[in-house]
């Protein structure tokens, strides 16, 4: 494993290290309060560009040996605090130093090709995604009563995670299958009448910063949960906005993420255009069809707290959105309550047929 070296911000009143304040908007040193404009530290991202790493390495044949295949998918840093080595996967791109706790970032993760175009900075702390749990489990009927008191949480961590954002104008053409049904009668027959329409439709649309998340480690469905961003509170990327939190680069690369951001373009275009297909009884898709002209990609951090959680052995994860927090996760169900619950509601469901059924015929 190759040993990289890091970059962390050192507050110039006392030294210490300073992290990004969702609250304030700005770099805040925890130890004297003293708060730093970020374009203040635009021209010193601008200088560690241009900064060289040591190529000082030496391994002997054991521990050549030793690293061979057990270092496959992680990298060794050197933190610039205390020099302990951090070893992380290769994907990380800020965390924190286990040995001082201070927070440091990759800069090897975030050059060249790797460096996000856009970051939508945390605008919520972690008290904020603890109270958006708690919030999240009020009012669930049918939850274990244990699971408030007793679900532990883990973890919880501020994570960037990556995401490929697409652009594009298009132009999209469906056919649609459509019914009218008219029903009449006579003092002999009930008749039914059944009109069918092939209604085309066309249009032409523009698409804006589709998001598809761009880690294996996180699950598509879970960040789809967490949409919208509100990419009007985007700014150019700075390595300042990762201290204090933990980040990933990429993954999966755009290519492939260019199905799934073709099936939301298609699917939001069926919508757009069906919503238009009015005063029948039945629609139905035939085909639809979409062409994309001037189509664009952008790299960016989206800001997602993550609480990993257990109660009685199962783990369980829940994500809030940063920027809006917006809260999601799966709930376990107790069983005995379902039942108890839609018993009651087919119990209730029962009498009102049987009272309508004794006024009917008696």
């Amino acid at each position: 494993m190759e040993t990289k070296n890091t970059v962390q911000y050192k507050c110039p009143c006392c030294g210490g290290f300073i992290a990004y304040d969702s609250a304030a908007g700005k770099m805040k040193c925890p130890y004297c309060d003293t708060e730093f404009e970020l374009e203040t530290l635009k021209s010193y991202d601008e200088s560690l560009k241009n900064d060289k790493s040591d190529d000082m390495n030496w391994i002997s044949d054991d521990e050549k040996d030793r690293f061979d295949g057990d270092g496959d998918g992680m990298c060794v840093y050197v933190c610039q605090s205390c020099g302990g080595e951090i070893i992380a996967e290769e994907t990380t791109a800020a965390t924190s130093c286990p040995f001082c706790g201070n927070p440091t970032i990759f800069k090897s993760q975030l050059s060249g090709e790797l460096k996000p175009d856009y970051i939508i900075p945390f605008k919520l702390d972690k008290k904020a995604a603890k109270e958006a749990l708690k919030k999240h489990l009020t009012g669930k009927k049918l939850l274990p009563k244990l699971f408030k008191s007793e679900n532990h949480i883990d973890e919880i961590k501020g994570v960037y995670v990556p995401f490929w954002l697409f652009d594009t104008d298009s132009n999209a053409e469906a056919r649609y299958h459509a019914t009218r049904t008219r029903f009449w009668s006579d003092k002999d027959y009930d008749y039914t009448e059944t009109s069918h329409y092939s209604v085309l439709r066309s249009g032409s649309m523009s698409f804006d910063h589709i998001p598809v998340d761009g880690s294996k480690k996180m699950p598509d469905d879970l960040m789809e949960s967490l949409e919208p961003f509100d990419f009007s509170e985007a700014v150019d990327f700075s390595m300042a906005y990762l201290s204090g939190y933990l980040a990933d680069k990429y993954d999966v690369s755009s290519d492939e993420c260019n199905e799934r951001a073709n099936e939301r373009v298609k699917r939001s275009s069926d919508l757009v255009l069906q919503s238009t297909v009015q005063g029948y009884d039945s629609v139905v898709p035939e085909n639809v069809s979409v062409q994309f002209s001037g189509g664009r990609k952008h790299y960016a951090l989206y800001p997602v707290w993550i609480l990993n959680t257990t109660w009685n052995g199962n783990k369980y994860t829940f994500a809030m959105n940063g920027q809006t927090g917006k809260f999601v996760g799966d709930l376990p169900v107790d069983k005995g309550l379902f039942w108890t619950y839609f018993g009651s509601i087919f119990a209730g469901a029962s009498v009102a047929a049987y009272a309508v059924f004794w006024l009917l015929f008696h």
